[in-house]
């Protein structure tokens, strides 16, 4: 069970993660809902494909995006937050700015997605004292950066180390295993090469003893081992998806919501018929 704000989530299947870009410039559907009626409305698609929760983002984390402001951010993702309150479906905030955390904490979100893992000044503190939950997620360098030239020992061994300690900083804050997840971070700071080990070795980091995310949709990695353009890469990701949830994998972040959904309905069946 995650506890998850308002809702205590059970993970007896993986759930699907809706992505609310409120972005102009995010990789895959970066203005495509360029209104906030247009991408109210979008979230509401997503909860009638099947969304188990929402996550709303307001500054694009792709590699070479540049940082949006405090105000901006809150002006993009606020009014979302606010318009998805009655939905009851767990509402998460996509955000490393602690400010933005604390105003989303504020409107009633029920989880906390920071790219940062919570190591920017005073995100600890900010979210301790609340009942959200949090995924903590591994990246190397800042979306300026990261791909420059991303360098590992061992990637799978790296990113373990870095998420136990992000753990161990969260336990010392106050904040109960049951509200942590973690996210490995596919695409941040990787390689094809190292991208493609940490999906084939999943289900290592089963150990860290949370619930494992997973975001690979439409991500870059698909298109170079397929050379399909972002849009294409429905059946890619959907793949992609399959793969992690049966590594694993509890919460799978998507753009596309219902072809996800009926995948992981087989997968579902196919677990519950060999447990």
């Amino acid at each position: 069970m995650l506890h998850c704000g308002r809702f205590t989530l059970p993970l007896n299947r993986p759930l699907i993660m809706g992505i609310v870009n409120v972005t102009p410039d995010s990789f895959s559907d970066g203005g495509r809902h360029a209104s906030t009626a247009a991408r109210i409305v979008h979230a509401f698609r997503l909860l009638e494909e099947g969304a188990d929760i929402l996550d709303v983002g307001g500054e694009s984390s792709r590699p070479g995006a540049q940082p949006v402001d405090i105000d901006e951010e809150l002006r993009r993702v606020l009014p979302i937050i606010k318009a998805l309150q009655g939905s009851n479906v767990p509402l998460s905030v996509d955000t490393c700015k602690t400010e933005v955390m604390r105003a989303a904490i504020d409107a009633g979100v029920d989880m906390i997605n920071d790219i940062n893992a919570l190591q920017g000044d005073g995100a600890l503190e900010a979210v301790a004292g609340s009942n959200v939950a949090i995924c903590l997620m591994h990246r190397q360098g800042t979306p300026q950066t990261m791909q420059l030239a991303p360098r590992y020992a061992d990637v799978v061994a790296d990113v373990m180390a870095f998420l136990e300690a992000r753990l161990a900083a969260a336990q010392a804050a106050g904040i109960g295993r049951e509200r942590l997840v973690v996210d490995p971070g596919f695409g941040f700071g990787k390689s094809l090469e190292h991208n493609v080990i940490l999906l084939r070795e999943f289900n290592r980091f089963r150990v860290l003893g949370v619930p494992l995310l997973a975001g690979l949709s439409r991500k870059s990695m698909l298109g170079q081992i397929t050379g399909l353009d972002v849009d294409a890469r429905l059946i890619p990701s959907v793949a992609a998806a399959v793969i992690a949830a049966m590594k694993g994998a509890r919460i799978i972040r998507v753009h596309d919501v219902k072809a996800s959904k009926e995948a992981l309905q087989v997968v579902n069946a196919i677990r519950e018929n060999n447990d």
